[in-house]
């Protein structure tokens, strides 16, 4: 792993007048199990760095030239030789749009409030950084909550931004040795409360001549002085002598008028097992785990605040224990969590194999139509055997049926319920963020909706499934197949792709229907009688739960025939001839007291193609005729299914099969034997996902042209 870091223009990287984000930096960085894969790039005229891994831009001054654009244009060239893994951008959104070329992975600190930041000021903007960026990162929550102002809802929970605070070290301190000493260190004006802790503090040390007070901080554009015999201005002192005072400080003041974004004096002071008191600002209240928070920030309430401690020797005691028993925010905490997030958005999922099945768990989040709607009439669809498929394979899954949400959530303002099912699958996308979104005739799923998905989640994997068949006769079926193939990392059809002849960019693959031991129950095979011989059941291409009127397949024209030229057979017959089609346990039923079972799907064979019936009927156990011009023979030999060549081979074959129970019964059980060991769900299930994330294996449907 490859990490450059990008410092602010002119921060200074020194440990002379080091600013907060060096700090940040080098403490961090000094700790970091990646550290030797991290380069630091800055511009100071400073010699002495904060570490060696610095490398520092030269610049020629230019008139009428911003120099921090040619500081950025000057570490992008760097980086194109480099080539890293990720860029770390700290406190300048605004070199964003000019590192994206670069192709890699771009994190954005925020040590400032975001919405006063050129580059993040905004709406847009911020969107822009979010789509853009990997990684957004916040010091406090409250900056964070500055970035998502008038953001719409669902940015506010991308997995994007996160809430990384600023850090110390932890060290052993002797409360014994603390002395009568109140400590005020920052930018000595109003913005900082300096004024305010001026007005108590003389007070104070008028009223408790024992106690001493000591300022550490300049201030050269806002004149406010403080004299007193107690109170001792050091002026600017570098960042380890004000550890050090820490270490012998009682009480320490941060009281600040502005919003802090963070607030590193009140963390380091507490620490070192100061007794902190902080204005309610911003995210100063996220800095300590214990001490007094003013909620009203006057002069009186911080002398209150501060005689409190100096009075009750107990409570400062207490504050001061809890301040160091508690602390956590460690420079290695912080650097542990800069490290993770590392791994995450470098990680390549790779898989490890046991058996076959994936022992790595995934999040799946599997969008298709589950027909809760239909109150069970269609339990056993194909989206429920690849879901249950997923399951076995041990990955955390997440139904989204699509269908039924618009179903529920159609109105007059929403006809078709597509824009509250849009706008509900990129909610879920931000609570549940999947490693990979599998989508299953999801025609409703707007392809905006995935191109956003794509760019603020750029880890998550797209792949779609479909059955219907995609040949010339129909072409509606194949435009919805390719309407959003370009977003996919794989798309799987029921026919084969090289017969449609896609363009070889995407990676479509054939998928057979799969069967599922918790649908597929029966074993046909073993019965000894049948009310019927031959079962055959169609819905004129749709999932109807009635005949529509005046609609004619066919199939009908074909059945009819076969019924003429079969004398002495038995045909159990649904969605034709007025007969209502059959569907949930009522099919179970009906298969079950058939010997045989046809399959014969709409219009001209076409390879591979065949309706899940197929697997339906093999997987409980039928003996199963079907076209040879759909090729599915490749897959099964003369003693698994029956091969038909026209109306009347199929015809002497049913009666052959028939009255021929020790070959028939032969015959079905291999065939739903073999269905099982290749086809089944789990297999399906797997193809998919390995598919889908590049993983190299062979599947038994892959070897046979």
């Amino acid at each position: 792993m490859k990490v450059s870091i990008l410092l602010p223009y002119k921060e200074n990287y020194s440990p002379t007048y080091p600013g907060a984000v060096s700090i940040f930096v080098s403490s961090t960085n000094k700790i970091s199990k990646y550290r030797k894969n991290v380069t630091i790039y800055g511009s100071t005229s400073y010699k002495k760095k904060l570490s060696s891994n610095y490398i520092n831009i030269e610049l020629k001054k230019k008139i009428l030239r911003s120099q921090s654009k040619d500081y950025v244009s000057k570490f992008l060239e760097i980086q194109k030789n480099i080539n890293p893994d990720i860029i770390e951008i700290h406190n300048r959104p605004i070199y964003v749009e000019q590192l994206v070329q670069l192709k890699t992975n771009l994190v954005l600190y925020f040590h400032n409030d975001p919405i006063t930041m050129i580059g993040s000021k905004s709406v847009n903007e911020r969107v822009n950084l979010l789509t853009i960026c990997s990684k957004i990162i916040f010091n406090s929550e409250w900056s964070k909550k500055q970035f998502l102002k008038n953001l719409k809802n669902f940015y506010h929970k991308s997995k994007k931004l996160e809430v990384i605070h600023q850090s110390t070290n932890k060290t052993k301190v002797d409360l014994t040795k603390k002395e009568n000493l109140i400590t005020f260190v920052g930018k000595l004006n109003s913005a900082k409360g300096y004024d305010i802790f001026g007005d108590a503090i003389i007070k104070i040390l008028d009223k408790y001549p024992k106690w001493n007070a000591l300022v550490i901080g300049d201030e050269p554009r806002e004149k406010i002085i403080l004299n007193h015999k107690n109170l001792k201005n050091l002026g600017f002192q570098n960042h380890q002598k004000v550890l050090q005072t820490f270490n012998k400080t009682s009480i320490a003041v941060a009281c600040s008028r502005w919003e802090e974004p963070f607030g590193r004096t009140s963390l380091e002071a507490a620490s070192r097992g100061c007794a902190v008191i902080i204005s309610n600002r911003g995210g100063l209240p996220e800095t300590i785990t214990n001490g007094i928070i003013l909620r009203n920030l006057k002069p009186k309430t911080l002398f209150d605040a501060i005689e409190t401690l100096l009075t009750n020797k107990k409570k400062l005691s207490i504050l001061q224990k809890q301040s160091i028993k508690n602390f956590y925010l460690t420079d290695k905490l912080i650097s542990e969590k800069i490290d993770h997030y590392r791994e995450l958005i470098t990680k390549k999922i790779l898989f490890n194999f046991n058996k076959d099945r994936l022992k790595n768990k995934i999040k799946i989040l599997h969008v298709t139509n589950f027909n809760e709607r239909h109150n069970g009439r269609l339990f056993y669809n194909t989206g429920k055997r690849i879901n249950n498929g997923f399951i076995r394979l041990n990955h955390s899954v997440l139904e989204f049926s699509d269908r039924d949400i618009v179903s529920y959530y159609r109105n007059l303002n929403d006809l078709n319920g597509s824009k509250r099912l849009n706008k509900k699958l990129l909610e879920v996308i931000s609570n549940y963020v999947p490693d990979i979104l599998v989508l299953g005739h999801a025609d409703l799923i707007k392809k905006e909706t995935l191109e956003f998905i794509k760019k603020n989640y750029p880890n998550i994997k797209m792949a779609q499934w479909f059955l219907d068949r995609m040949d010339s006769d129909w072409i509606n079926n194949k435009k919805r197949f390719l309407d959003k193939i370009d977003l996919m990392d794989a798309s799987f059809c029921t026919t084969d792709p090289v017969s449609l002849k896609l363009n070889k960019k995407h990676k479509v693959f054939y998928m057979p229907n799969p069967v599922d031991q918790s649908f597929e129950r029966l074993e046909n095979y073993k019965n000894q009688f049948f009310n019927n011989d031959v079962f055959f059941a169609m819905s004129h291409g749709v999932h109807r739960g009635i005949l529509k009127k005046g609609k004619f397949d066919q199939r009908e024209v074909f059945i009819n025939r076969l019924i003429n030229i079969t004398p002495n057979i038995r045909f159990d017959l649904y969605g034709m001839n007025n007969i209502q089609p059959i569907w949930a346990d009522n099919y179970l039923l009906a298969i079950s007291q058939c010997k045989i079972g046809l399959n014969l799907s709409q219009g001209k064979p076409a390879k591979y193609y065949s309706s899940d019936r197929f697997s339906q009927l093999i997987g409980n156990g039928l003996l199963v005729m079907i076209d040879e011009n759909t090729k599915i023979g490749n897959f099964f030999n003369k003693d698994e299914i029956i091969l038909y060549r026209n109306v009347n081979d199929l015809s002497e074959k049913i009666v052959k099969y028939s009255n021929d129970n020790v070959l028939r019964n032969k015959i079905a059980r291999n065939g739903q034997k073999k269905y099982f060991k290749y086809f089944n769900s789990t297999n399906i299930a797997e193809f998919i996902i390995n598919k889908s994330f590049g993983i190299k294996k062979k599947y038994f449907w892959e070897n046979i042209n």
